[in-house]
């Protein structure tokens, strides 16, 4: 496998925990310098003492103008040549009880955060002769699940979203791709596993033997296992790679 061409600059954003702290760790050991960016200064500057990426910067991706600021200033530092938009979050209800303010949530962070920090990240980017985008988006960018169709949609939309952009960057040395990970062992999924608990009364093996029945493989996806699909995808090997959404789910998709 084709490694990183020479120290490139990634910006991971979500950067700070789960699979973008593991994305980032991934990186800095291919040789990247790496730029983590989320809302937690704690969590991010915890991220770089352990040695996942070099620097940090804080701006919520929902928040346009406060992530181009971001981005403006880590380009400053050294021009980005790798975007990971990973930054997301999930809630959980009912169609009949999610609401206008829910599916705005969902598609502000998980889509429209994608939209921000690429419109932000690309311009400078065409100017550079390697280029890679990759999103997190999820296997509910490729089919449903029940009681959380807001999440749902907003995932779709990512993956809608990388299909057209390579289509349009495709005469360039940007490649825009998306990895789609099925039920990945995270705090996020923990929060799942505790509602399921909460709600069912199920013990916690049970709930997480919920959650892992959707894997033909009987078990969860573990970040690493995300980030070695993402850094493939950084490689100069990939360079023929662009518009794909590439399931990490253990055959579920």
């Amino acid at each position: 496998m084709s490694g990183l061409p020479h120290s490139p600059h990634a910006l991971v954003t979500g950067g700070g925990r789960g699979i973008g702290r593991a994305i980032a760790a991934s990186l800095v050991g291919a040789g990247a310098t790496v730029t983590v960016l989320g809302r937690n200064a704690a969590t991010l500057e915890e991220a770089v003492s352990a040695g996942a990426a070099h620097f940090y910067t804080v701006a919520d991706v929902s928040d346009e103008a406060a992530l181009k600021a971001a981005v403006a200033e880590v380009s400053a530092r050294k021009p980005i040549d790798i975007l990971v938009a990973n930054a997301g979050s999930a809630e959980s209800a009912p169609f009949a009880k999610s609401d206008s303010a829910l599916f705005a949530r969902m598609m502000d962070v998980n889509f429209m955060g994608v939209v921000h920090a690429v419109r932000a990240v690309l311009p400078g980017m065409n100017d550079r002769p390697y280029g890679r985008i990759v999103a997190v988006a999820s296997t509910a960018g490729l089919k449903g699940y029940a009681y959380v169709s807001a999440y749902v949609a907003a995932k779709h939309a990512v993956v809608g979203l990388v299909r057209s952009l390579a289509l349009e960057m495709a005469s360039s040395n940007v490649t825009v791709n998306a990895v789609c990970p099925g039920f990945t062992d995270t705090d996020l999924v923990a929060v799942s596993i505790e509602n399921i608990m909460k709600k069912t009364g199920r013990t916690r093996e049970q709930a997480i033997a919920e959650l892992a029945k959707h894997n033909p493989q009987g078990r969860l996806i573990s970040p690493q296992e995300v980030a070695d699909a993402v850094l493939w995808l950084c490689g100069e090997g990939a360079g023929a790679i662009t518009g794909q959404a590439i399931a990490v789910a253990g055959g579920e998709i």
